[in-house]
């Protein structure tokens, strides 16, 4: 296996990544992003014969005592099915090749089921894997509607037969602004933790086009808005990041209207995958029960491994 560190070709990178619906935190623009914020990001192609099999974006952070780690979240994507034992090489590559500059460990988090993690079987898990729910959006209306929950549903009807209306919020900062602050005070108020605040504009402005990069969807109730929702695009998948709601739009269920009208807006967009944003039934019950009720596929990840 032959490692390349950096350098590498956006539009190659992409291609790669678009063609597997890849996650959020292996997309070229959310490195890109942090990189303008201070943080290091690191990309690596793993060749084998000649023939990329793997890509790879780490982001490095401070781990407590284990000090400065390279860490793949939801990676490596891989361009070919390789067997656990080459699977495996992959990982070793890319743990014999890291620039170390200080960093001390890699650490991967790979986007694996929990209990097909085969390729990883020589490291060793430190962490329990996140959860979240990956809806299919490339079927018919018809069927995604179908698979909802009953009571999901049923929401759904009433918010629709309400006086609500949806509205595309636009992609100039000064028109999202009111969401992000939002966002801001309700992670003081819960305990939240999240991307930093200013990654959304940095995303939001790191392609020619910010309308292919962001979906942010409001619900008004006459001239107040009442909730919102922002989506992060990436190739062909879109991942749920930042969600506001008032107490009205609680109470009139706002927020389902405006998922199921973002799914309407992301499969017309060509968008194949949406990710819910990640559930937590203890610290966040009905946020989760919002997203498991979708009829999405639960998706817990192995863990991280060192």
């Amino acid at each position: 296996m032959i490692v390349h560190w950096d350098g590498h070709d956006l539009a190659q990178w992409d291609a790669v990544h678009q063609s597997a619906a890849g996650a959020l935190q292996q997309a070229w623009d959310y490195g890109s992003s942090l990189k303008l914020l201070g943080v290091p990001v690191l990309r690596a192609r793993v060749l084998s014969e000649g023939q990329q099999v793997a890509q790879a974006q780490f982001i490095v952070r401070k781990w407590g005592k284990l000090g400065a780690v390279a860490l793949s979240t939801r990676g490596p994507i891989w361009s070919k099915t390789l067997t656990p034992e080459n699977e495996s090489l992959v990982y070793k590559a890319l743990k014999k090749t890291l620039p170390l500059k200080g960093i001390r460990f890699m650490a991967i988090t790979p986007e694996v089921a929990e209990g097909q993690a085969h390729g990883l079987h020589p490291m060793r898990r430190i962490m329990s894997g996140m959860s979240t729910v990956m809806l299919d959006i490339s079927m018919p209306m018809a069927e995604i509607r179908a698979q909802l929950e009953g009571r999901w549903r049923t929401s759904l009807v009433g918010a629709e037969a309400s006086d609500m209306k949806v509205h595309r919020v636009g992609t100039n900062e000064g028109q999202y602004r009111w969401l992000l602050d939002n966002e801001k005070q309700q992670r003081v108020d819960k305990q939240l933790e999240g991307l930093p605040i200013p990654f959304f504009d940095m995303y939001v402005q790191s392609r020619k086009q910010p309308a292919k990069n962001i979906l942010t969807l409001r619900s008004d109730l006459g001239r107040d808005r009442i909730a919102a929702m922002m989506f992060l695009i990436h190739g062909e998948a879109a991942t749920y990041q930042v969600g506001w709601t008032s107490d009205q739009g609680r109470e009139l269920n706002a927020h389902h209207l405006i998922l199921w009208s973002a799914i309407k807006e992301l499969r017309e967009r060509g968008i194949r995958v949406l990710d819910l944003g990640g559930v937590n039934t203890i610290r966040s019950a009905g946020v989760a029960r919002f997203k498991m009720r979708t009829g999405g596929k639960i998706l817990t990840l192995a863990g991280t491994y060192i």
